[in-house]
């Protein structure tokens, strides 16, 4: 029986040659995989990183996690470069729910549809025929146990190495530059890939040709349930796991067809998670430090020899080999000092949760879920438009650590790049450096607070409540109410109970905020009336000093925005206002508060000309105050108009600002009553 011609070892060369098929280690797979969609220059937390767009690609994709995702870029390029890293795992540790495991499934994932492209495939070997020889029972085919790369099996034909070097030259015509290429990821043959090789060299009595026909070229399957390329190995009880789940065992049902019992074919290596990640895959470790000792021992001998080991026989693997483990559970194992030769082999990157408020409104959509939601009597469930802001400020300001630089808004403000007053991106880079002094991992900067999970059980807590389902609205002021059951029934600490709680009470504080600009955007009809507000306020502070400025008070400008030009009427009453309402009474803080709106506005409008200082809280707040104090002549405020709904023009403007809410703004007839009805009441102000 011989090989189909396309699938013979001579084609394999060929197309390795023309480029057709890549022969490459599994580090350098995965780091042209990151490589090749390119990347990009951010700031983060005032330091300069790099974002890779394979990261943020596809429906549900890694959102923030700057610094692991370049230590992990860095730890694979290194280890394709023939660096340390090579001989190392690398292992994400941190609290649970911030999304260790979430980023190496995604990771696997985007590794296998890589894989999936014809250049990129993976291929091993398989011997034919093997009836002739006598004593391999009813064994008609055998496949290599670890996925070896047909080039591994051309680089061991012969025990001569110069004769292995000519066949490459002259069979595949490779030149001399290129085999050193290949040559560095050498490595001898399986133990039984070679015991049967030999067999085969003896038994044709070296003719290569005939030696060549009893192999056949085979893609490596791609199944993902089968593990193969991509395994995860999770930890399992002290009983149930053994190192055969990893490395594999005596097969008996191989012993019953090989009539040599010194063959080691007859251990089963396909039985443990390593053989089928073996052929350029990657091994995922769930947990690692939850497995027994014994277990451990056993990935500190494959982390460093790269090689499955039993009773004495040898199978190189070409594999990278990536870890989870929760702060607990390391601690508990660094504390073992006999344990520290395996720590030793790692690479710990410590992953923190998501600071930054704005990208966690990515991840609390993830949380909220992707299809319609129905309340239980199968009707459909609106969703509050401030819900996502509301339930993110929420989770974010409970992994902010308390500094005494920042206060906990200052801190959010500037760990999502926006303006918090005077307070600059520096004071925040160094707070993060003064607490990644701390030898105790947990009081580092975003190590603490709600993960993704207690996220993920106040919203189920919110819908299940008979609010929800009886108004058919999540609101966002009840998220509130169900993270603080989250902290009361998960969070065990007492001192981290009372500091979540404090900071629900920030998150109530900035949803309250926003609920003031989204009236005045309500009352004025205008989804967008407070944003022009604030930028009128800008626009009139640059053009106050102006010297084209006539006694009409007009001053014309170019909008950044369109190009166009546009005039404006500065009223330096609106502004003195605005500015009292932050607390500037002297000629000096106004100077000084002017000049540092000028200054953020030449820095950002330069880099976008669409920014509208809306993250510019305390501006904002000071011009919705403004706005709503004055604009409503008669009936003292909104709120005593919407309170007080007894005459018929109060009856009017609520039933005018509901329309507008539900037109305009995006909410449904429960939330916006919600919402009015919060307005109106003093809880919550800052």
């Amino acid at each position: 029986m011989t090989a189909q011609k396309n699938n013979t070892l001579r084609q394999h060369l060929a197309a390795v040659k023309a480029g057709e098929r890549v022969f490459e280690n599994a580090f350098q797979g995965i780091i042209r995989m990151i490589l090749e969609p390119g990347f990009e220059k951010v700031v983060v937390n005032a330091k300069t990183t790099y974002d890779f767009n394979i990261f943020r690609t596809g429906r549900k994709h890694t959102i923030g996690m700057y610094d692991e995702i370049n230590s992990f870029v860095s730890f694979v390029k290194d280890a394709a470069e023939g660096g340390s890293s090579k001989e190392m795992a690398f292992v994400l540790v941190g609290e649970p729910g911030n999304g260790k495991t979430f980023f190496v499934e995604f990771l696997c994932g985007k590794y296998r549809n890589f894989l999936s492209q014809d250049r990129n495939r993976k291929y091993t070997f398989r011997f034919l025929d093997m009836q002739r020889f006598g004593h391999y029972g009813k064994i008609k085919e055998i496949d290599s146990q670890t996925y070896e790369d047909p080039m591994i099996l051309a680089m061991n034909l012969f025990d001569d190495p110069d004769r292995n070097r000519q066949f490459l030259a002259e069979a595949g015509g490779f030149s001399d530059e290129e085999l050193e290429t290949l040559y560095r990821n050498y490595r001898p043959l399986g133990a039984c890939s070679g015991y049967i090789w030999n067999e085969i060299r003896e038994f044709e009595d070296l003719n290569l040709d005939k030696m060549l026909d009893s192999i056949e070229v085979i893609p490596v399957p791609m199944s993902e349930s089968l593990g193969t390329l991509t395994g995860k190995y999770p930890a399992k009880d002290k009983i149930t796991s053994s190192a055969v789940d990893l490395l594999g065992e005596e097969s008996i049902q191989r012993l019953l067809h090989l009539s040599d019992t010194n063959n080691p074919y007859r251990f089963d290596l396909r039985r443990g998670a390593l053989a089928r990640v073996a052929g350029g895959g990657i091994h995922f470790s769930d947990e690692i430090f939850k497995n027994k000792k014994d277990l451990v021992q056993v990935y500190l001998g494959v982390i460093q020899n790269r090689a499955i080991e039993i009773d004495g026989y040898r199978w190189p693997i070409d594999s990278m080999i990536i870890a989870t483990s929760n702060n607990s559970e390391f601690n508990r194992f660094l504390s073992e000092k006999e344990e520290a030769p395996i720590v030793d082999r790692c690479r710990i990157c410590y992953v923190s949760h998501n600071t930054n408020y704005r990208m966690q409104e990515g991840l609390t959509n993830y949380a909220l879920g992707g299809e319609q939601r129905t309340t239980l009597a199968k009707e459909t469930l609106h969703q509050d438009p401030n819900l996502n802001y509301a339930a993110s400020v929420g989770v974010v300001l409970t992994r902010l650590p308390r500094s005494e630089k920042l206060t906990p808004i200052e801190t959010m403000k500037l760990a999502a790049g926006e303006v918090a007053g005077e307070k600059s991106i520096k004071a925040l880079a160094e707070v993060i450096d003064t607490l990644g002094q701390e030898p105790d991992i947990t009081k580092r900067f975003g190590q603490r607070g709600l993960g993704h999970r207690s996220l993920g059980r106040s919203i189920q807590i919110l819908k299940e409540s008979s609010d929800t389902n009886e108004g058919r609205c999540m609101t966002a002021y009840d998220i509130f109410k169900s993270l603080e059951r989250v902290v009361l029934d998960y969070v065990v600490e007492p001192n981290e109970r009372a500091k979540y709680l404090e900071d629900l009470k920030t998150g109530r504080q900035l949803y309250r905020e926003r609920i003031m600009t989204e009236m005045f955007n309500a009352y004025m009809d205008e989804p967008f009336a407070i944003r022009k507000d604030v930028l009128n306020y800008v626009n009139m502070i640059i053009g106050i000093d102006a010297e084209n400025l006539g006694p009409d008070r007009m001053w014309k400008y170019k909008d950044p925005q369109t190009g166009e030009l546009k005039a404006l009427k500065i009223d330096e009453r609106y502004v003195k206002s605005v500015e009292e309402r932050i607390g500037l009474k002297t000629e000096e803080q106004r100077s000084s508060f002017r000049t540092s709106i000028r200054k953020i506005y030449g820095q950002k409008i330069s880099v976008d000309p669409n920014y509208d200082f809306m993250d510019n809280l305390e501006l904002v707040k000071a011009v919705t105050d403004v706005r709503l104090k004055s604009d409503i002549a008669g009936a003292g405020s909104l709120i005593g108009a919407l309170a007080n709904r007894t005459n018929e023009e109060n009856q009017k403007l609520y039933d005018r600002m509901i329309v507008t809410m539900l037109g305009k703004l995006g909410y449904c007839r429960t939330c916006a009553q919600k919402t009015i009805e919060y307005f109106c009441t003093q809880e919550d102000e800052s």
